[in-house]
């Protein structure tokens, strides 16, 4: 049914319109995670054809007025470091687009395993539990954070430093271990977000100045601990566009769920689905 409503969508006109009247005096992020290379190819022509896209350094640069952004600005990014990310590595240098990973930095470059792809779970009920309890009931899954499993779901090291020498990459941060930050309490959560930034700087010589919450969830508590870690800006996953003017601790992103359809890529980047679903909460409301 998504697939027949995504096709009716794109061919409406709509995202068209969206882009041409709405994206193209605003900044736009879509969120990926493991997008495989066919679908990636297929997303990078799109956007490349159809969007501006930039760097994060170049948004920041823009904010500080030092430089001016292009119009239909388009912002690449990928959460959490999965190891199908390195494959992506041919696409995008040589299409020569700028892509930005936020890392859980104490599990890439080890063979750790991510909390929410454990098999025997159900992790949109994990997320709304206190984190203690969370972390308890993995554990009775047989799941441990610290666990070295035979294969690995995370870029490694040496991965990591070869990405980080093209001049595509951008590694930023997405906590340690991909807790729910407002459900753990504060000592955690300061870790979680200043021991991320500390461990990715020491450990790959990176620059870290971005963050992005694990889940989209956040806080007034969690805004606070990024700025006072350091960070110059973080992601959301609040549906919406960005300008020079947004609150750089609270920047909105489109997710595109590393679909292989083209249509649900166009129009769910082009910010119709977001705008669909809030008109579906409110009616709900």
């Amino acid at each position: 049914m998504n697939n027949a409503i995504f096709r009716i969508l794109r061919y409406s006109g709509l995202p068209f319109l969206f882009r041409e009247l709405i994206q193209r005096r605003m900044v736009t992020i879509v969120m990926m995670h493991d997008m495989s290379v066919r679908a990636a190819e297929q997303a990078f022509r799109y956007w490349k054809k159809h969007y501006n896209i930039i760097s994060f350094n170049d948004y920041l640069k823009a904010r500080q007025g030092k430089a001016k952004l292009p119009p239909k600005s388009l912002i690449l990014t990928f959460d959490d470091g999965h190891k199908g990310n390195f494959l992506l590595m041919p696409v995008i240098e040589k299409m020569q687009i700028p892509v930005t990973i936020f890392l859980c930095s104490s599990i890439t470059g080890t063979n750790r395993h991510f909390w929410f792809l454990q098999k025997n779970i159900a992790p949109d009920k994990l997320k709304k539990l206190p984190d203690a309890e969370r972390i308890n009931k993995l554990r009775n899954a047989g799941f441990e954070e610290e666990k070295e499993y035979p294969g690995r779901q995370a870029l490694s090291r040496e991965e990591i430093d070869e990405m980080k020498r093209s001049p595509f990459f951008d590694f930023q941060s997405h906590t340690r271990t991909h807790p729910i930050l407002p459900q753990c309490v504060s000592s955690k959560a300061s870790e979680e977000i200043s021991g991320s930034k500390t461990e990715l700087e020491e450990k790959y010589g990176l620059k870290i100045r971005g963050f992005a919450y694990p889940n989209g969830d956040y806080s007034e508590r969690e805004i606070e601990m990024v700025e006072q870690a350091g960070y110059d800006y973080a992601l959301t996953t609040d549906a919406g566009y960005n300008s020079i003017n947004t609150n750089p601790f609270k920047l909105k992103r489109f997710s595109v769920n590393d679909s292989e359809s083209i249509d649900e890529i166009i129009v769910k980047t082009s910010g119709i689905w977001g705008l669909l679903k809030k008109l579906q909460c409110r009616i709900y409301l």
